[in-house]
């Protein structure tokens, strides 16, 4: 059977590169390109891929779109942190030259992050939506992100035992870049909510323990700490933004000023 990937992408040309070489061995690479400012598209071109450019409505939608662009029967889907291994292209392989059990899989992920393979933390092995799947045995939720989805087959999720590799965040900067965005899009989906600053607060110090204490972080040393740090600051912004949003401050406000008249003498 014949497999397209598809790749979510907006100003990744750090990164768009390695993702696609991981997954040269597919029948169709597309790119799902957001109208990036950088190489991105450029570079995707001129690996091979097919670049089809969607305007970004949230991930939900922006998923639901690369999946109508998608030509084959199975779909195996990678973000730009994403690489597919040798051993994730052989498993997949042997499913697809038999009878596959299951229409959807989820797959695997192992995470490198500050010059360390994370294994505590909730990051190893963690695990997205189904990352290989027939096409229209599933559908993503309409969502801004952490987008859910739907099963449109009677048969269970299937996971495969092999990991693919994700690096989530090349450096500081990624850390804090994408806890603003994604903080900004999670505010969203609290639109139907009040919240106050204490659940704010309370909701990031929660998020912390779990991923620092309950899910072990401690044990990845400092990784575990900025792991479990980001996810305080990423979930305290969503709900202090959402707080933001209800109050609509006004900005202070003063009459022109100009220069005093001088009285003469």
């Amino acid at each position: 059977m014949s497999l397209s990937v598809y790749i979510i992408a907006y100003n990744e040309a750090k990164k768009i590169a390695d993702t696609i070489n991981s997954v040269l061995w597919a029948d169709e690479i597309i790119v799902a390109d957001s109208a990036s400012t950088d190489e991105t598209a450029r570079i995707a071109g001129d690996l091979g891929a097919r670049v089809v450019q969607i305007p970004f409505h949230g991930f939900g939608d922006l998923r639901n779109q690369a999946i109508k662009a998608c030509t084959h029967e199975w779909i195996f889907s990678l973000d730009t942190d994403e690489q597919c291994t040798p051993e994730v292209r052989d498993e997949i392989l042997r499913v697809l030259a038999g009878t596959p059990a299951h229409d959807a899989y989820l797959v695997p992920r192992r995470n490198y992050f500050m010059g360390r393979w994370i294994k505590h933390s909730g990051w190893y092995p963690n695990f997205r939506q189904p990352q290989l799947f027939r096409k229209g045995a599933m559908k993503y939720a309409e969502s801004p992100v952490h987008e859910g989805y739907e099963l449109l087959t009677s048969k269970p999720v299937g996971c495969l035992s092999q990991a693919i590799w994700q690096v989530p965040f090349r450096d500081f900067e990624e850390v804090v870049k994408k806890a603003n965005r994604y903080s900004s899009l999670g505010a969203l989906k609290l639109a139907d909510r009040r919240v106050s600053m204490g659940a704010a607060l309370g909701h990031g110090i929660w998020s912390f323990l779990k991923h620092y204490v309950a899910k072990r972080g401690f044990l990845d040393g400092w990784p575990g700490f900025v792991i479990a740090f980001g996810n305080f600051e990423g979930t305290f912004y969503r709900y202090a933004k959402r707080y933001e949003a209800q109050q609509r401050w006004p900005m202070p406000t003063q009459p022109a000023l100009r220069r005093p008249d001088v009285q003469s003498k």
